[in-house]
Parts: structure tokens; C-alpha cells; sequence
């Protein structure tokens, strides 16, 4: 449901003007966010343009926008510093890491008063029980993408397409460890929250396997892929598949039988943020169900606001893909935060399947050197033997 921008924007004035504190609107600040890619309604397709809303509405405070493409990407960058972000968008298990490490900042609820607007459902979640260093921006389930054009429906329903050898070539995968991983321990039957090392390294060979059948790793490049055809299978977010179905009528989107994830990306502030005033400012607008409604319309994201649900078009409001049934969301399983130990031991493996193929040619080919310079020294040897034996044949026959 589209409004008219005009309304909009002085209903946000009116809303902005009461509860901005007075030094957000007297000193010109520029906030750094960082969040994932096509991941914020920008004016395209007739949609808001969020950021551009936000500094008519705030004129003293500019957005630089920068954007990841997973959680692990978000955190090295964060850990390596020499970057200084104002808001990040994490998921809910990378909210959870970050505090525990002292990353982020606790939030003043003072200066998001639309966080009374979050559903109480979305409060006291696992990852921040306490509520103090994340508020939700959508949240949603990861599953299948597939295209009817070429993909038979009796094969659909379980991760089991993903190492189907008919689709060889035409399936993607996550390029990242806790997706991929997870996908192969629901087909395997285990938790995608497990650290143990049997299942661990279970699952990686589970990955080696399918290997050979996948394209290519991707994240955001699936929008590409997918809608011009030239994959055929994904797993990816049901928010971007309402995204891409839009491109390519022929995608459908599948909740795989053994179980997915389901998940909650957050707004955060950053340890040593700069402007940590204005960034809140920023949350809160993002909070504002108006502004919510239009930026989830346009992602095909959930809202974690009822009060923003119930200002969007009914035709996604009533999307069973974006809002699954209870019996469908009772498959679903949220990410937690894994231990130091249980991710180096994830990303190590992670390493193994990625560079399997890899390591196997340079073993070929080493292997193939190795016998080839056997046979030069042999061949070598063998000639300078015959000339010297001929040398001393002409010599003897000369005396």
C-alpha cells in the first residue's frame, strides 16, 4: 500500500520534532550505518526512500551507508577496527556474541520511545534477555527457492534438493559456515546450535558431498541468479524471495520438512560508537510504524510490530511465506551463539569444504610432477649412461 509522501513526511516532522533530544537537532553530525545488502526501502519501485526520509526529517544528521553481506563478514570487520560504525544490523545469535565480548553498547530507551511499538513477544528474547543492547528490525525463516520452470515438484519439500545430482550445476549454496552448516545438520537430524566434534566434522562431509553439484557459493548474487535463471535451486531468506518472485514469477519457496532456521536481525549500537544519540535517533525513526510498514513492504521482510503489520498492504500482511502458520514456525529453530572453540572448530572445517576440490588438484598435479620428474631423471640418466658407455666403445676401437 503506497502513501502519499507528502503526509508522510510531515507526519514524521511532527513525530520527530517532539522527541528529538534538542543537541540532535542543532549540531550536523554524520552517522556510519552498516547493515546487509538491499536491506532498507532506497525509492526504487515506487517505495520509500528510508534514508532520504530520515534526514528531511533530521536535517542536521547525515547517513553514510555501508552494507555487509553475513554476520561473520560484519563481526571481522568490527574486530579487526579502524572502522567506526554508529548502527549495525547483526542477527539475533551475533547480538548475543558481540555483547558477550563487550562489543556493543547498552541502548537508552529515552531516545526510542517507538520501541513501545515492538510486539511483547519480540521483547526478553534469548540472545538479550534483558533487553539492553538490541532492538528487532525484521525478522523471518530461511528456506528453499526454487524454479518450477525446472525443477519437478516431487523432488521438493526437503534439503535433500540441495544434493540432488538431477539439478547438478544448478544450485546454490550460502557462502558463509553457520548457514551452510545448520542446512546439513537439520538434514542430518541434528541441532544447528551443536558443537560437537563428530557431528561437526558429520556435517562438513555432508557439505564435501554436495559439493561438486553446487554452482556457486553466494549471498547477495542469488538475486541475480535466480531471477534471470541461471540457478535453479537456492536456500535463502523467504523475505528476498518475495523480492525476487516479483522479478521471476516462476520462483517458488519451500519450508524444508527437517526444520530451518528462524531468525531476528536487531538494531545495535556499536562499542565506542561516536554519535550514539543520534544513532538512536535513527533507531527509533526505523521504529516508527509508519516508516516500518513502508520499509518491510518494500523488503518483504516481517515486522516484529503489530502496530506496523496492520498498516501494510493485506496481500503481504497475509503472506503465508512472510508469515508463516504456527505449525510451520514450530519447525523452525533460532541460531545461538556458539563458543570460541565451537566456531574455530566450524570455520576450520568450513575451510576443508570450501578448498576440498582445491587441495585434491594440487595433489594431482604434484603427484603427476613428481612422477613426471622421475621419469626425466630416469630417461636422463639412461641417455648420459649410453653416450659415455659409446664414448669409451670409440676410444677402445681408436687405440
Amino acid at each position: 500500500m503506497k502513501r502519499l509522501f507528502s503526509l508522510l513526511l510531515t507526519a514524521v516532522l511532527l513525530v520527530s520534532t517532539f522527541s528529538a533530544p534538542a543537541s540532535a537537532l542543532s549540531i550536523a553530525v554524520t552517522i556510519n550505518v552498516y547493515n546487509w545488502g538491499q536491506y532498507i526501502a532506497d525509492g526504487t519501485d515506487d517505495s520509500l526512500d528510508v534514508i532520504d526520509a530520515f534526514e528531511e526529517a533530521y536535517p542536521n544528521i547525515k547517513v553514510n551507508y555501508m552494507t555487509f553481506d553475513s554476520n561473520e563478514s560484519m563481526y571481522t570487520k568490527l574486530k579487526a577496527g579502524g572502522s567506526t560504525f554508529d548502527v549495525i544490523v547483526p542477527s539475533d545469535y551475533m547480538v548475543q556474541k558481540l555483547a558477550q565480548e563487550g562489543m556493543l553498547e547498552e541502548l537508552d530507551f529515552s531516545n526510542i520511545p517507538n520501541y513501545k511499538y515492538i510486539d511483547d513477544s519480540f521483547k526478553n528474547l534469548s540472545y538479550d534477555p534483558d533487553n539492553l543492547y538490541s532492538v528487532p528490525y525484521t525478522w523471518g525463516c530461511v528456506g528453499l527457492i526454487y524454479n518450477t520452470q525446472y525443477v519437478d515438484p516431487e523432488d521438493v519439500g526437503s534439503w535433500d534438493l540441495l544434493w540432488n545430482e538431477k539439478y547438478a550445476g544448478k544450485i546454490l549454496m550460502f557462502d558463509n559456515p553457520r548457514d551452510a552448516f545448520a542446512i546439513a545438520e537439520a538434514r542430518l537430524g541434528y541441532s544447528i546450535n551443536t558443537e560437537d566434534p563428530t557431528l561437526l566434522t558429520l556435517s562438513a562431509n555432508l557439505l564435501r558431498e554436495q559439493k561438486p553439484l553446487v554452482q556457486a557459493y553466494v549471498m547477495d548474487q542469488i538475486f541475480d541468479k535466480m531471477q534471470r535463471g541461471e540457478a535453479w535451486i537456492a536456500p535463502y531468506y523467504a523475505g528476498d524471495y518475495l523480492t525476487m518472485v516479483e522479478e521471476n514469477p516462476d520462483l517458488e519457496f519451500c519450508f524444508p520438512e527437517e526444520g530451518f532456521n528462524l531468525f531476528v536481525d536487531a538494531l545495535c549500537i556499536p562499542k565506542g560508537a561516536e554519535h550514539k544519540t543520534e544513532a538512536e535517533i535513527f533507531i527509533n525513526f526505523l521504529l516508527d510504524p509508519e516508516i516500518c510498514a513502508q520499509n518491510l513492504e518494500y523488503l518483504g521482510y516481517s515486522a516484529a510490530s503489530s502496530a506496523a503489520k496492520e498498516l501494510m498492504d493485506p496481500e503481504l500482511a497475509e503472506n503465508p511465506v512472510a508469515y508463516p502458520d504456527e505449525e510451520t514456525l514450530a519447525r523452525g529453530s533460532a541460531f545461538m551463539s556458539l563458543s570460541q572453540q565451537g566456531s574455530q572448530e566450524m570455520d576450520s572445517l568450513w575451510l576443508t569444504v570450501k578448498t576440498a576440490d582445491t587441495a585434491t588438484t594440487v595433489y594431482l598435479i604434484m603427484t603427476v610432477a613428481a612422477i613426471g620428474l622421475v621419469v626425466f631423471l630416469w630417461i636422463f640418466f639412461k641417455v648420459r649412461k649410453r653416450k659415455r658407455k659409446a664414448r669409451r666403445c670409440a676410444k677402445w676401437k681408436s687405440a
